[in-house]
């Protein structure tokens, strides 16, 4: 299996720490956030990985030689100009040539989602693309009616509301998780444009019929280290594990 890791990011709500370094390599525990990563994937059997990179990309660069690429294929794609999500995904299509789908994981996500799990379930569903959601309090949600499909969206920031359903009820509000399982027939279908966010590609995607599943993952370990304020919550849970582990 393959899979692709987004971390061209500024990593602006870590800065003045992404002032010198980019935000994959943010220290957790002595460890930099792209190995916690990677060795996920690898844990899950992926065997080949890309990594779009654009803030201080030699530094991602150099780390993943150091480590001799985890005994793993590691490609990146590098952006000269950030391309958002969407548009990150689309340049490094090349890369998912084998017509199996693949896994999208955010570089700051930390979380206990068995990805092995997501991806049965995303071949059951027979989806395009399958998004890790749960119940959370959040600025933007995400809208799914009884059948776990995306139907539409909600920002409490700018107090926006798109249902591209409207016959649905009650639709549920989820939180997105970062992890996502594509089949590569997605491609074809993203928009014309470079720079484009993969969220709004879905909605639109959702819109023409097209089949976008959220997968409920409730229960338990999930942070956003985007934000300062999560990095010692992470550090106390990765702890945590390893006086789990020493009790054994």
């Amino acid at each position: 299996m393959k899979a692709m890791i987004l971390a061209a990011g500024l990593g602006k709500r870590l800065r003045p720490l992404t002032d010198s370094q980019p935000k994959a390599l943010i220290p957790v525990s002595g460890k930099p956030l792209l190995y916690y990563i990677i060795k996920k994937l690898i844990s899950a059997g992926i065997h080949q990985i890309i990594i779009n990179v654009h803030h201080f990309p030699e530094l991602i660069i150099d780390y993943v030689q150091q480590n001799k690429s985890f005994d793993v294929e590691i490609a990146f794609s590098t952006e000269k100009t950030l391309l958002e999500t969407g548009g990150g995904l689309k340049k490094a299509s090349w890369f998912f040539n084998d017509g199996h789908s693949f896994i999208l994981h955010n570089v700051d996500i930390f979380s206990e989602v068995n990805l092995l799990k997501m991806m049965v379930f995303h071949h059951q569903k027979k989806s395009l693309a399958t998004l890790a959601v749960r119940q959370r309090k959040t600025s933007r949600y995400l809208l799914f009616n009884q059948e776990d499909h995306l139907v539409g969206w909600e920002s409490l920031d700018i107090k926006k509301k798109e249902v591209i359903h409207p016959e649905t009820l009650d639709p549920e509000y989820l939180s997105f998780m970062g992890i996502h399982i594509i089949s590569p027939d997605i491609f074809p279908l993203l928009p014309k444009k470079d720079i484009f966010s993969i969220i709004d590609a879905y909605l639109d995607l959702a819109a023409k019929g097209h089949k976008i599943v959220g997968y409920r993952n409730d229960g338990g370990y999930w942070i956003d280290l985007g934000k300062k304020e999560n990095l010692q919550n992470a550090e106390r849970y990765l702890s945590s594990i390893r006086n789990e582990r020493d009790e054994e």
